[in-house]
């Protein structure tokens, strides 16, 4: 039977719920943010005891299902002050549904300065003192935590910038290969830090297990489901052989990969830089140019990267990192990229924002562009340390234009802007403007779209249809997130008409139910509404639902490209 665990951190107690019905139907990101907006004052404190902390699986989270080992997290966002929904990869999420844990409410707040620990086994959670692991990054709490407890442990930590209470800070998830997967945006490793709880450790052993009602019906679902991810050129071939950073050289040659802090579309070292050459680095050094960030993943898009003497530094390295910290940066080695990815890791800071804060960080002058071996200094002696300066690069993009006065700030409700310049790619530029979580692609990823020619095609400088093609992305992404599936389903979701109907039959013969086509598409409005309406009373408004000026007056070359939505085309985005 599913259940729910209340973690009170005021008092250090945790109590078994039943699941009301009307959260039932709901896993993922529905279930955090339907949690959120029901239990969370909106104009509370971020960091305060009135936020609550939410970890949920999908609905699909912990079956046979291809790609489903999602983990979502979900509170208020110190970094943005809108809700937030953030979801990982790695093994926690498939052992809390083996556990039938439904969710975990994590509320209150230590009136002492102790840290806490949560361990979750099937007797349930028990809060203990942690006094060994303070201060130290999350591969360290990975490797003490597997030798108190073995090898099979599932892992959720923040790093130092947790602790600090960073808003560029995350949570980390322990993958399968005992590194680390994030929940990475909207600085909830900060919240996670106000609770004073250093990690969660997840022991499955003696779990029930996740029941299926139709087995049969699954298993041929499951099987067509997962030849459709396999069939399509995208999930099939691109991302497993380049992973994401297949998208540098795409990118670069459509004009939309922000450079040198968004003044320019196009990179002069894209090659240096791109998934082919990563893929040939790391082959050459005998490493892994196909891995899954959770069990069960077909796709295989993560990597692992090697030095050059053939030793781990980083996995996952994904392409906003590498946009970000390469082209916008203008650091043309994937050696120190790759460095100061594994010091993100480490610390526990969103590789995205951080990236973009570098950007801007770079524009203000606190250090040349290009300069690799200056962001790896900046984190370890500034950020990870907590110091003045590492206090204001830490709390993000935003922090850093504010405090440096820099005007080319690319945010959107405080979260840097991800990726793709919305001026050449305007799809993109609907979802940040919209989004109820900040400037965020995953949200509703319109270069699908706009550039791979996924589910069609859209021009990606002009203006007509971008606001529909954005807005039924956001609402189908809203209900896949709220399964536990991985965003790049997506793509074979949209040319393979096989693909939808074998998910929902999924869902169906997991739960012995009969959803259609269009009881997803309203899941998705109403998570989209749930969150805007929690914004909303929060104090944001169709105002905030805009890009940053600049990208108005300042073209970007090389087709000399504005955003030139109008306020009323924007607010037409909520019309559903």
């Amino acid at each position: 039977m599913d259940k729910i665990y209340r973690v009170n951190m005021t008092d250090q107690t945790c109590k078994l719920e039943t699941v009301p019905a009307e959260w039932a139907p709901h896993g993922g990101r529905g279930l955090t943010s339907t949690i959120v907006a029901a239990e969370v004052p909106p104009t509370c404190d971020a960091l305060g005891p009135n936020n609550k902390l939410v970890f949920a699986p999908g609905l699909l989270t912990g079956t046979a299902a291809a790609q489903s080992g999602r983990l979502s997290a979900g509170a208020k966002s110190p970094l943005t002050g809108t809700i937030k929904e953030s979801n990982a990869g790695g093994t926690a999420a498939q052992q809390l549904a083996r556990l039938g844990i439904k969710a975990i409410i994590i509320e209150g707040k230590p009136a002492d300065n102790k840290w806490y620990s949560l361990h979750v086994t099937n007797s349930g959670i028990t809060v203990q003192e942690e006094n060994e692991l303070v201060g130290k990054g999350n591969f360290a709490v990975i490797e003490a935590l597997e030798g108190r407890l073995g090898k099979k442990i599932g892992v959720i930590s923040i790093g130092q910038a947790g602790e600090f209470l960073m808003t560029a800070s995350n949570i980390s998830v322990k993958d399968p290969d005992s590194k680390i997967r994030s929940h990475g945006r909207g600085g909830l490793g900060a919240v996670m830090g106000s609770k004073r709880i250093k990690f969660i450790s997840v022991d499955d052993a003696g779990a029930p297990g996740v029941v299926v009602s139709d087995p049969d019906k699954f298993k041929v679902a499951a099987r067509t489901f997962a030849k459709a991810l396999l069939d399509h050129p995208v999930s099939g071939q691109g991302l497993p052989t380049y992973g994401t950073n297949v998208l540098v050289n795409i990118l670069n040659e459509a004009g939309g990969l922000p450079t040198r802090n968004f003044t320019t579309g196009q990179f002069e070292f894209h090659d240096k830089i791109s998934g082919e050459t990563m893929h040939d680095i790391i082959a050459a050094r005998g490493g892994k140019t196909k891995h899954g960030c959770h069990p069960g993943c077909v796709i295989q898009c993560s990597q692992v990267y090697p030095d050059p003497e053939g030793k781990y530094l980083t996995s996952g390295f994904e392409y906003e990192t590498i946009w970000g910290l390469g082209a916008d940066c203008c650091i043309n080695e994937l050696d120190d990229i790759a460095k100061a990815d594994n010091i993100m890791d480490d610390i526990g800071v969103d590789s995205i924002e951080t990236a973009v804060m570098f950007g801007v960080a770079m524009e203000a002058g606190i250090l040349p562009f290009g300069d690799g071996k200056g962001v790896q200094r900046l984190l370890t002696d500034e950020i990870a340390v907590g110091t003045p300066l590492g206090r204001i690069l830490g709390n993000g993009a935003g922090s850093v234009g504010r405090t440096y006065g820099v005007v080319r700030t690319p945010v959107v409700k405080n979260q840097g802007i991800p990726a793709y310049d919305p001026r050449s790619v305007k799809g993109i530029g609907v979802t940040y403007a919209t989004s109820t979580m900040g400037a965020d692609h995953t949200s509703g990823y319109t270069i699908a779209t706009n550039i791979l020619n996924v589910g069609g095609h859209v021009d990606p400088l002009k203006k007509e249809g971008q606001v529909e093609l954005s807005r039924n992305l956001q609402i189908a992404t809203a209900a896949v997130d709220s399964t536990g599936m991985c965003i790049f389903v997506a793509f074979p979701a949209l040319d393979i008409p096989e693909c939808l109907p074998a998910l929902i039959d999924m869902l169906n013969a997991r739960f012995g139910i009969n959803l259609t086509g269009d009881d997803v598409i309203a899941l998705g409005k109403y998570i989209l509404k749930t969150e805007h309406e929690f914004n909303r009373k929060a104090g944001f408004n169709n105002a905030h639902d805009r890009l940053p000026e600049f990208f108005k007056y300042e073209p970007v070359a090389p087709h000399n490209a504005l955003w030139d939505f109008s306020d009323e085309e924007l607010d037409e985005f909520w019309n559903f």
